[in-house]
């Protein structure tokens, strides 16, 4: 009996010890990640360049900022913990991960790395709480942390868009509306001169940018390892009430008259205000963790 169970577990266990002899745990889910991200960026680059060419690769570097700085930052987080053993379970959810990166539909890579970091924050943490922040959490929790934000801007926000979609532009148009002292019809808002309406469509909405402010503000705060309190959901509220002030301010502006819409709706106009947005979102998330990076400075 003790050989056979000598010899039954030798086997089980030669292809999971193959593998950590090679490659660590946390260097193990920080490749998966990479090849989840990639994946999930170079099929969200190629489906934006068929719809907008590149006038959507300029003028959104400011949500591809925000982006890029939570890749770093989240496979960073990872690389940093201290060297682990890979788990048999490790193994098996890799399989998973795998299976729905191959399939040529982009959303569902991140789908996987939504999964792969649920999977760390819950049975993969150390043995830290799930609700840790600051010093006692740790590098790996930060790191998935990241990357599951990562996914809302993603994939996320995206789908409960299409759920939603005709409220959020309501929403957007009625403060618009209300701003220029208007009419609106659904998402149709008249043009303060009288001279016709314009339309809020979705690359205009507000919702789009409170969902980079999310990332931003996760990736910054678990970067400098900042310690959660509830004066947080304050400056949270106010990064995300300055960007849609700023977005419903340029759409206001847009509907001053024809000339004005020109002036602002193109190119340049879009980069200005992306500029801006992209300014108070870092001020906002790097202030509500000034103690720690300057502690660390």
């Amino acid at each position: 009996m003790v050989t056979t169970f000598n010899t039954t577990n030798s086997q089980t266990s030669g292809p999971l010890a193959a593998v950590r002899t090679f490659i660590s745990r946390d260097e193990f889910f920080a490749g998966l990640y990479i090849l989840g991200c990639a994946n999930g960026l170079v099929g969200r680059a190629i489906y934006t360049f068929h719809l907008e060419g590149l006038r959507g690769a300029v003028t959104g570097f400011e949500s591809n900022a925000i982006v890029l700085f939570a890749l770093y930052a989240g496979i960073a987080a990872i690389l940093s913990e201290s060297r682990d053993e890979l788990r048999p379970t490790d193994l098996a959810v890799a399989v998973i991960f795998l299976v729905l990166v191959s399939v040529p539909i982009f959303p569902l890579s991140w789908v996987a790395v939504a999964g792969l970091s649920l999977y760390i924050l819950l049975f993969a943490n150390g043995g830290r709480s799930l609700f840790a922040s600051g010093d006692e959490s740790s590098d790996r929790q930060r790191g998935a942390l990241i990357l599951l934000a990562l996914t809302f801007p993603m994939v996320w926000s995206r789908l409960l868009f299409q759920f939603f979609a005709n409220t959020v532009l309501d929403i957007d148009a009625a403060m618009v509306a209300s701003l220029l002292g208007t009419d609106r019809v659904g998402n149709l808002v008249g043009f303060r001169d009288g001279s016709g309406y314009m339309m809020v469509t979705a690359a205009c909405t507000s919702f789009t940018n409170l969902s980079f402010v999310f990332l931003c503000w996760v990736s910054v705060t678990q970067w400098a390892k900042h310690r959660w309190s509830t004066i947080d959901l304050l400056w949270l509220f106010l990064a995300c009430a300055s960007v849609v002030a700023v977005n419903v301010t340029r759409i206001a502006l847009t509907g001053l008259s024809h000339r004005s819409y020109e002036l602002i709706h193109n190119e340049w106009g879009e980069m200005i205000i992306g500029t801006i947005i992209l300014a108070m979102t870092i001020g906002f998330s790097v202030f509500g963790a000034r103690r720690e990076l300057l502690s660390s400075a």
